[in-house]
């Protein structure tokens, strides 16, 4: 899936369900923080924050009552439609949905007290611009191992065979170069059990994780296989491997 085409499939998701996946019946063990949460503990009442790749906006409008303002961006037309009618169905008033692109942030310079990106591209010089002196920039990706044994059996998949920690690694060289300071990674991998075969397909077919998924009849056999071999007491096995950065400014 080349550019393009992970932007056309990310705005088809957005005008379907934004980046909503809280129906999906899945247990996860090993997690080590939520992001938001993380988000939240980092900005005072008093702050403005900005989120990039905010997708349906439902990640900002759970934490609304940690800022003075927040305001979500997102390339996506269907995205920032979806996260519009979610703000304007919470009647929240201190979080405000633009449609932008990450590498061009056209707000003020020395304007955010603190900047969020989750699971989307930043540009370190772009974010280093519109945050305050101190400021602070937080950061959760997805790893290249993430969702190993589904890309093994499928031959494919998101950062498929990709250098583990490169994609880390990068982003900590273009914080560093961009001025910021002060920068931290963590990360874990835990394991997830999806507790039914509609809930690992709902998954399959609203992220990238592989490519294109279901629109050949072999991803199905594929599928129903891992399935069989992937089989718990209390769910379908895989995992989930994240890393998070935090920098000041």
């Amino acid at each position: 899936m080349n550019s393009i085409e992970y932007k056309e499939f990310y705005d088809k998701v957005g005008k379907i369900n934004g980046w909503d996946f809280s129906n999906v019946k899945c247990i996860s063990k090993g997690v080590k923080w939520d992001f938001y949460n993380e988000v939240a503990k980092t900005c005072k009442k008093s702050d403005i924050l900005l989120d990039i790749g905010t997708g349906g906006g439902e990640a900002i409008l759970s934490i609304a009552d940690s800022a003075l303002l927040l305001v979500g961006i997102d390339h996506s037309t269907g995205m920032i439609e979806t996260a519009t009618k979610n703000s304007a169905e919470s009647d929240i008033a201190n979080v405000r949905f633009l449609q932008m692109d990450a590498e061009n942030l056209n707000f003020p310079e020395n304007f955010f007290n603190v900047t969020s990106s989750r699971h989307s591209c930043f540009y370190a010089k772009e974010i280093a611009k519109v945050l305050v002196k101190g400021g602070m920039f937080l950061t959760q990706q997805v790893s290249e191992n993430d969702k190993l044994n589904i890309k093994e059996a499928f031959g494919r998949g998101q950062a498929w065979g990709a250098k583990k920690d490169s994609l880390k690694a990068k982003y900590i060289t273009e914080l560093s170069d961009a001025g910021f300071n002060d920068i931290q990674s963590f990360e874990f991998n835990a394991n997830e059990y999806y507790q039914t075969p509609a809930d690992l397909i709902f998954l399959l077919k609203h992220t990238p994780i592989i490519p294109n998924f279901g629109e050949k009849e072999i991803d199905f056999q594929i599928l129903q296989q891992f399935i069989v071999d992937n089989q718990t007491e209390i769910g379908i096995r895989t995992n989930s491997e994240r890393f998070m950065v935090i920098a000041r400014k």
